[in-house]
């Protein structure tokens, strides 16, 4: 069984409904057989590598709202992120572009580290507050789960693996695919946004009985 999960690192619903998939791979019978694959997914292409502000500020810019509104939306999300142990530091993140965590996740797909480094990667930016668009901070989280640290550095030096993130936010066009976290079980059934585990389990589920019905 493969599923495909189309997400940004700087998304937080992203890394709630991964954390959220995972409960319900948990409580699945046949997780063994779960291939997951991340897919690259930008909520904003064009976005800046350093901003003015921190992310209140820019939310509320953004949308329009006062700021104590974007606070008060964050620490809503935050509390759901607590409910499933993740730890947001909203008042620290760093937001930056993502373009070049996603050029290292394909690079560590190559090596079987995708998982781990996207993982990484989402704890860095939601939890550690690190900026995650820097060269040696990508290079240090590549090190971390196994990574030749050099070899990130050169990549990130490079335009390697650009063509991959454009290809997976393609797929994602094609797909019709305007929001994340987005989950794709294979080929066929689809679960959008953050759901429940329960949700996910149904899918899950549906995904298996389909596969061995005949």
């Amino acid at each position: 069984m493969k599923i495909e999960v189309w997400s940004d690192f700087v998304c937080p619903f992203c890394y709630i409904g991964k954390r959220r998939l995972e409960i319900a791979l948990e409580k699945f019978e046949y997780k063994d057989e779960v291939e997951l694959v991340f897919k690259s997914f930008e909520l904003d292409p064009s976005s800046k590598k350093k901003f003015d502000g921190n992310i209140h500020e820019i939310i509320a810019k953004k949308y329009g709202i006062p700021v104590e509104q974007a606070k008060a939306s964050n620490n809503q999300i935050a509390a759901e992120a607590k409910a499933i142990g993740l730890n947001y530091k909203f008042d620290d993140l760093i937001p930056t572009n993502t373009f070049d965590a996603h050029r290292v996740a394909h690079y560590a797909k190559t090596q079987g580290k995708m998982n781990e480094l996207s993982e990484r990667i989402l704890k860095a930016y939601f939890v550690d507050s690190l900026n995650i668009s820097d060269n040696k901070v990508l290079a240090s989280l590549a090190y971390e789960v196994g990574l030749n640290s050099e070899k990130v550095l050169s990549i990130l030096e490079s335009a390697q693996y650009s063509n991959e993130v454009r290809k997976d936010e393609e797929t994602a066009s094609k797909l019709g695919i305007s929001g994340v976290p987005y989950f794709v079980i294979n080929n066929k059934y689809t679960v959008s946004g953050a759901q429940q585990p329960e949700i996910f389990l149904e899918a899950l589920e549906k995904a298996r009985e389909d596969e061995y019905k005949l």
